[in-house]
């Protein structure tokens, strides 16, 4: 078989078809206060339906620990931090997102490498690799934009947009007095459950909703 390349791989479930729509998607994110179930935040549709929901460290007690759960509860990735390592003279911490099965086992279906500082620098790459790798390149997702602004996107290495973080001008006011509100754009057959992993390290390693 052929090897994937990063532009094919977009458009195939990471973690299951179950969670890549035919059509482009938009969801809200509500991020949970603190002081209020302890952290994370919840995904809902243009219904108000509950997709996703995530639990950050403030909900499981553990730092560098995220669980996404379906619109149910139930767990769909566990989301871990590693320790740093040195690459060329930079430190980086390593997050890997394993998915569950139907009997509980865990599978690792992506990494995310966090550069240090990522937080005082605004153009500084975030890329993230799926697993198992291809051979194809180094990573198959990038970052580009400022997640704290919520004004960012997930692309693949032709530059094609998977999902974009915004803010719609019709909730624009109610950004305003409410900071913890923002919506996402999933391209079709993106996997949702991907997109939403993704953001919830973005979300903790800028010291948002999912930390403690």
């Amino acid at each position: 078989m052929a090897a994937t390349t990063g532009s094919e791989l977009a458009m195939l479930p990471i973690i299951s078809k179950l969670y890549c729509a035919s059509s482009e998607v938009v969801l809200f994110v509500r991020q949970r206060p603190h002081a209020v179930n302890g952290g994370g935040f919840v995904v809902t549709d243009c219904s108000q339906n509950v997709v996703f929901r995530v639990d950050g460290c403030g909900v499981l007690g553990t730092t560098g620990e995220l669980i996404l759960r379906d619109g149910i509860g139930n767990p769909v990735l566990l989301i871990r931090r590693k320790g740093g390592m040195v690459q060329a003279l930079s430190i980086y911490r390593k997050w890997k997102g394993y998915s569950y099965d139907y009997e509980g086992s865990q599978r690792l279906v992506f990494s995310l490498k966090e550069p240090s500082n990522s937080c005082f620098v605004r153009n500084n790459a975030i890329r993230v690799s799926t697993e198992p790798r291809t051979g194809k390149g180094d990573w198959d997702f990038e970052v580009k934009g400022y997640f704290p602004d919520k004004a960012c996107s997930i692309v693949d290495p032709r530059g094609n947009i998977v999902a974009q973080i915004g803010v719609k001008k019709e909730i624009g006011q109610l950004m305003k007095e409410n900071k913890d509100l923002y919506h996402v754009i999933v391209k079709p057959r993106i996997d949702q459950a991907f997109v939403f992993g993704v953001i919830a390290v973005l979300d903790y390693i800028y010291g948002e909703s999912t930390t403690c």
